[in-house]
Parts: structure tokens; C-alpha cells; sequence
């Protein structure tokens, strides 16, 4: 999914900050379902970041826990984010696990990505996130 730009100032994301309704759902997700680790906390912020290895999310505690419905044709802001898996078998076994969690709600189960060659999903994690997982097909 990357093509090679010598021209750009930047090097890719350092870290996506997300606000989410319960810190402690949502951290548990990533580091339990994802198997993200716990690489910092700011407990009087309140915040939790996790890291697989690639990537840093910054999870902040909203002062509110009113959800909040993203209609990417009318809302301005983070429509989803997508994260990559190594390849079709553990993104299959991701949407297993997926499937399977009471908080998880699975918008549609890994399919073809268009034309690409690429296979993703796409869910609702704890708190209301959009995340696609994408993986190489084939």
C-alpha cells in the first residue's frame, strides 16, 4: 500500500491519538485482542498508549460518554483507521476473534479490497471506532 516518495517531508505516522468513551475498554481491546503492549500512561490526563511494534495510539478518556455516530458524508474529521495484518490467515483469524467479542460489532468480514491485491475488514471496536485490518491477498 506504500509507493516510494523521496519527495515527502514525512516518514509515516508516529502516533493516531483516539478519544474513546472508556479508556479501560479500549485499551484492554488493543492489548488484548490485538496484542498491543502498554508503552506509556498519563494517568491524570487520563491516557494509555499502546504499540504493536509499527505504530503508537494514544487513547484519551472523553469527558463525556455520549456516543458519537461519524457520517464520513457530512461529519469533517477521522473517518477510520486501518491497520495492516501479515497476511490472509491471520486476518481470517482476526475476524474469528472479532466475531466472537460481545463489544466488537463487524461491519463486513475480510472480502476483496476493490481491484488491489489486497483483502480487509472493517469493525466497530469497544467505544465506537471504525478499524479496517488489511492484509496481501494471496
Amino acid at each position: 500500500m506504500t509507493r516510494e516518495n523521496t519527495g515527502a517531508v514525512t516518514q509515516g505516522i508516529n502516533h493516531l491519538g483516539l478519544t474513546v468513551p472508556d479508556l479501560v475498554s479500549a485499551a484492554e481491546f488493543f492489548q488484548q485482542v490485538l496484542g498491543f503492549q502498554q508503552v506509556g500512561e498519563k494517568p491524570d490526563y487520563p491516557a494509555i498508549f499502546v504499540s504493536d511494534g509499527h505504530t503508537m495510539i494514544t487513547l484519551w478518556q472523553a469527558k463525556t460518554d455520549s456516543p458519537v455516530s461519524f457520517n464520513r458524508h457530512e461529519n469533517i474529521g477521522l473517518h477510520h483507521v486501518a491497520l495492516a495484518v501479515a497476511d490472509e490467515a491471520t486476518l481470517d483469524d482476526l475476524n474469528r476473534r472479532l466475531q466472537a467479542c460481545g463489544d466488537v460489532s463487524v461491519e463486513f468480514a475480510p472480502e476483496p479490497l476493490g481491484e488491489a491485491p489486497y483483502r480487509h475488514m472493517m469493525c466497530l471496536i469497544p467505544g465506537g471506532i471504525r478499524v479496517e485490518f488489511i492484509a496481501p491477498a494471496g
